[in-house]
């Protein structure tokens, strides 16, 4: 149901929290948590809103985007009990932070298209960068980003300084080369190295095809999840005990109903 507000009060929300982090009175869980503790939830909670938008359901979105934002008002909470800043810092922060990264709306910069409003945002971003102790232009690409995206984020951040393959031959070719050196690792330890240059080989192909590297993957599990499933339904509680030509030959089956299922262009 609709609120009859025309603006958002975030104030009720607010209060609950520190009910709910009183130590007289509050939940003694609430109480015992730390920025730390709660960290894996609010990561989870954004995981879960992007789940949400992914099947397009928008009751499921409503009520994840409330448990996220129970997670800034859970932080801030936290950190205003330490003096640290309150929730109206945050709030005021991420104003301010918005009005100057779009001078196009609130100043007098010009940006025609979206291609330019994103050059203008890294602009501004690279700007900001430079008053910060950490000055590098990987800066601020946080560690805890899923492996693929937070790659592909470095690998743009580093061609924006030129340091890139001239053209997708470059990037193709080093696919290559590291699966040879995959190939000719020793131990185990040095297999673990160089597949993880593979895979971060791979991200740079799929930044050249302007390919999301952690879409393209999550899709790719899902249609291996999808025909694997398939082939269980089509054999039952036998499926264990086929022989691997019998089980490939169901995936076989499974790869011609989803193309029998995909509409064909007129």
């Amino acid at each position: 149901m609709k609120s009859d507000s025309p603006l958002a009060d975030i104030q009720p929300l607010e209060k609950i929290m520190v009910q709910l982090r009183n130590p007289d009175g509050g939940c003694p869980w609430d109480v015992e948590q730390t920025f730390a503790t709660i960290a894996s939830y609010t990561v989870e909670e954004a995981y879960e809103v992007a789940d949400a938008i992914e099947r397009n359901d928008l009751v499921a979105l409503k009520d994840e985007l409330g448990d996220l934002l129970l997670q800034v008002v859970f932080h801030s909470q936290i950190a205003s009990e330490l003096d640290a800043f309150t929730l109206n810092d945050v709030i005021a922060s991420i104003c301010e932070k918005m009005v100057r990264r779009h001078p196009h709306v609130f100043d007098d910069a010009s940006a025609s298209n979206a291609d330019a409003v994103v050059a203008n945002w890294e602009t501004i971003k690279a700007k900001e960068r430079a008053t910060n102790a950490d000055s590098s232009a990987l800066a601020g690409v946080a560690s805890a980003l899923p492996a693929l995206l937070r790659a592909q984020k470095i690998q743009k951040r580093a061609a924006r300084t030129g340091f890139d393959w001239l053209d997708i031959e470059g990037a193709k070719a080093k696919i290559f080369e590291e699966l040879e050196e995959v190939e000719a690792a020793t131990s185990a330890e040095e297999q673990a190295d160089e597949l993880g240059d593979l895979l971060f080989a791979v991200v740079n192909m799929c930044r050249f095809l302007d390919v999301d590297a952690e879409t393209a993957l999550k899709a790719a599990t899902s249609k291996f999840e999808r025909r694997f499933r398939h082939m269980e339904d089509a054999s039952g509680d036998a499926f264990a005990g086929l022989s691997l030509a019998e089980k490939d030959a169901h995936w076989n089956e499974a790869k011609a109903s989803e193309r029998k299922r995909q509409p064909v262009p007129e």
